[in-house]
This record gives structure tokens, C-alpha cells and sequence, in this order.
């Protein structure tokens, strides 16, 4: 459920805001309380689905460095309204995502808290390629005023969404032989006799299973997030449009 409220209806903890962001990886997370990253800023909206006493909130900021970690959106000082709004619904879907991640256990041993830094370290070195350089990342980070320890909160999160989605839906994904060779004929069927040097299905056979596996995920992926948006005890609320 969404609707829309002055910000003066908001009662929390004055101006003194959690940050919570969403990174796109398909998609982008930054953390809430467990971080404790306080600012005063705009908030744009709050999110919860029923199953904590306080919701999570958003802030303008949060839309903002939404956008300045997309690789393939160009920087702007002054994003348009529909960047913006396309942003905060990234948000919206991926913070429900993460509050539902959160119901399940975690393992805080030693070996699992530095697994989870080493792969933190991996995310953050992939999203410096993505960029070009990690100086590249660096300096747009510096234009949102977003921190390395704020990346860093975000990349966290991010593993746990991407865990928490192998344990809901990748892990069960099925692939059948008739599917691969359905694709393969769809794609490489039209190249035949062209002259051009067509793949047996053998070879590109993997690259098919999986380019199937991902698309198949993301259909689940969209239709939970639908589910988690209309489930009772969710509720979405727009504070101060952007």
C-alpha cells in the first residue's frame, strides 16, 4: 500500500535520519540502524512491511546516490523528476527485499563475518570496473558526498539481498534441455546459410542455460517485489515527493 502524507505527520526522530540506499546489480542497498550513519536531510519517504515497529525511511540523499551509483546514468548535479522517481521506486522494491532478508538468521561467526568482508572488497573492486577506474568511482562518490564506510554499508547489504535471493530463487531455477534448444534455434536458427559462422548448440550451450537462469530469476524477482508491495502490513509512504 502507498500513499502520500505532509512530512509534518512523520514521527520519529527529528531531522536526525538513518540512511538507507538501494544499489542496482542488478540492485543497490544501503544500510539502516546496524549502521548508524545519521544525517540531517529531506525525507522522501518511509517503508515497512508489517514486521518492525519503526520503518525504514529514505531520504533525498538516498534517491540521489541511487542514481550516482548507476554506472550507465550519466551524472547530473540536477537529476529530472522521472530519474528521481524511477530511482525511488528501485528503492522502495529493494528495501523490501532487504526487510525480508532480515527475517532470516545470520551466521556471525569469525569465518562468516570476514567471508562477508571479502566479498564486500570483491563488490567494491567490480564496481570500480564498472566505472572505469576506482578513481572514476571515488570522484562521483565525492560529488554525492557518499563515504567509502557508506559504500561500504551498502555493499553489505547488497550481499545480504543477493543471499537471500539464492536462497528464495536462484538455487531452484530449472532449466530443460527443450528450453536451451528452443533459444538456440530462435537465435542462431536465422543465421544458417547466411554465410556467417554459426555456434553449434554444444558450444554455446552454458552461455544459454544461463542467459535463461537469469531471465527466468528476474521474472520471480519482479512478481515477489509485486506480492511484497500488496501483502498486508506493507506500507509505502511518500513524505515529500521528488
Amino acid at each position: 500500500m502507498q500513499k502520500a502524507v505532509g512530512s509534518k505527520n512523520l514521527t520519529m526522530c527529528g531531522r536526525w535520519l538513518l540512511v538507507i540506499c538501494l544499489l542496482p546489480t542488478a540492485y543497490c542497498l544501503l544500510s539502516s540502524a546496524a549502521h548508524a550513519q545519521v544525517v540531517v536531510d529531506k525525507t522522501v519517504a518511509t517503508v515497512t512491511n508489517g514486521s518492525r515497529a519503526i520503518p525504514d525511511v529514505i531520504t533525498y540523499s538516498d534517491v540521489v546516490w541511487q542514481l550516482a551509483l548507476e554506472p550507465s546514468t550519466p551524472f547530473t548535479a540536477k537529476p529530472s523528476s522521472n530519474e528521481l522517481n524511477r530511482a525511488l521506486r528501485l528503492v522502495e522494491d529493494q528495501l523490501l527485499i532487504l526487510q525480508e532478508a532480515r527475517k532470516l538468521p545470520t551466521a556471525d561467526t569469525a569465518k562468516a563475518l570476514a567471508e562477508r568482508d571479502a566479498e564486500v572488497t570483491k563488490r567494491r573492486n567490480e564496481l570500480g570496473q564498472a566505472f572505469g577506474s576506482a578513481t572514476r568511482l571515488q570522484e562521483r562518490m565525492m560529488r554525492v558526498g557518499l563515504t567509502s564506510e557508506q559504500l561500504d554499508a551498502i555493499l553489505r547489504d547488497r550481499v545480504m539481498v543477493d543471499q537471500y535471493l539464492d536462497f528464495r530463487f536462484r538455487a531452484f531455477v530449472v532449466i530443460t534441455p527443450k528450453e536451451i534448444t528452443d533459444r538456440y534455434n530462435e537465435v542462431y536458427g536465422p543465421q544458417r546459410n547466411t554465410g556467417r559462422i554459426v555456434p553449434t548448440l554444444d558450444q554455446v550451450r552454458d552461455r544459454i542455460e544461463e542467459e535463461l537462469r537469469v531471465e527466468k530469476v528476474a521474472e520471480q524477482i519482479d512478481k515477489f517485489v509485486d506480492s511484497l508491495r500488496e501483502q498486508p502490513g506493507t506500507e509505502i509512504v511518500i513524505l515529500n515527493p521528488v
